[in-house]
């Protein structure tokens, strides 16, 4: 049997990079309010259609992109304010280590 010499010692699998690991997170957040979004603009639809008799089919669809738009841009900026605040780019910006303004 001849020596095959040291066995190599396995390493463990890299850390993933701080901007990859962020998109992923900030991806799987914003796939959850779109889903939110979606069942909020389906019930505003149901509470406009139950309203009246005389509504049309653009104000349906208006008020489905209305309030799942709205939705959307509050969730997507305050996923960033909250990924931003929880990654340390708020202590870099403003200099202190504390987080608190001078």
């Amino acid at each position: 049997m001849p020596d095959q010499g040291p066995k190599s010692i396995p390493r463990p699998d890299p850390l993933p990079s701080p901007p990859h690991s962020m998109l992923v997170r900030f991806r799987r957040i914003m796939t959850w309010m779109a889903l939110l979004a979606v069942v909020v603009a389906g019930i505003a639809v149901l509470v406009v259609a139950s309203g009246d008799e005389g509504v049309h089919i653009h104000m349906m669809i208006a008020t489905a992109l209305g309030v799942g738009l709205t939705i959307m841009l509050a969730a997507a900026l305050m996923t960033l304010a909250f990924l931003s605040s929880s990654s340390g780019h708020d202590d870099q910006a403003s200099g202190s280590s504390s987080g608190r303004a001078p």
